[in-house]
C-alpha cells in the first residue's frame, strides 16, 4: 500500500465544486497527465493562485460539500496526476467521494469543530500530514508539534484506498 499524506493545502472554503478542481472545458483531454496543469484553476480563493499553492503539496483540508456538481473522475484524477492523495473535509458530494475511493485516494470526512481546530491551530503555517490508514489515525506535524486525529470510513472503501483503487483491487479479485 502507498503511503498516504504530505504537504498540507488549506483551502477555506465549502462547496468547491467539480469544475473549480479541473474545469470542464478540460474534460476532452485523454489522459490524466494532460489535466495536471489545471488542477484548481478556476478556483475563487482569496489569496489563493494554483500555478503557486499546489506543487508539492498532497494534501488538501478544506470546509463542506468538496466535489459537489458534475459527478466525473477527472477530478479526482486531477488532484491524483498532482501528486495529491488525500482530502479531508467536514463533507463529500457522494459521487465525488466515491470516485476518490475508486481512484485508490482518501477522502476523510471529520466533524466541523475538528476541521475547525485544523484550521485555527495550523493555517498558514508548513504543515505535513500523514495517515495511517489501518489504524484511522491523522497525523499532523507543524513547528515541532505533533498530533493525532481519529477519522473513520467504511472498511470497503479502506480496502479500495488500500489495493490502489477500483481497477486494482478488480484485477486482484476477478
Amino acid at each position: 500500500m502507498k503511503a498516504f499524506g504530505g504537504k498540507v493545502l488549506f483551502l477555506d472554503r465549502s462547496d468547491i465544486n467539480t469544475d473549480e478542481i479541473i474545469p470542464a472545458k478540460y474534460l476532452t483531454e485523454i489522459t490524466k497527465e494532460a489535466l495536471k496543469p489545471y488542477v484548481l484553476e478556476d478556483l475563487s480563493l482569496d489569496g489563493f493562485d494554483p500555478k503557486k499553492d499546489v506543487e508539492g503539496k498532497a494534501v488538501i483540508v478544506t470546509r463542506g460539500n468538496f466535489g459537489c456538481g458534475s459527478s466525473r473522475e477527472h477530478a479526482p484524477w486531477a488532484l491524483e496526476v498532482n501528486n495529491i492523495n488525500v482530502v479531508i473535509a467536514e463533507s463529500f458530494a457522494r459521487i465525488f467521494r466515491q470516485n476518490m475511493y475508486n481512484c485508490g485516494l482518501l477522502a476523510i470526512e471529520l466533524p466541523k469543530e475538528k476541521i475547525d481546530y485544523i484550521f485555527k491551530t495550523y493555517k498558514g503555517q508548513d504543515v505535513t500530514i500523514s495517515v495511517d490508514v489501518d489504524r484511522d489515525k491523522i497525523l499532523l506535524s507543524s513547528n515541532g508539534k505533533t498530533e493525532e486525529i481519529d477519522f473513520k470510513i467504511g472498511e470497503f472503501d479502506k480496502t479500495l484506498v488500500r489495493e490502489g483503487g477500483w481497477v486494482d483491487y478488480a484485477d486482484k479479485k476477478y
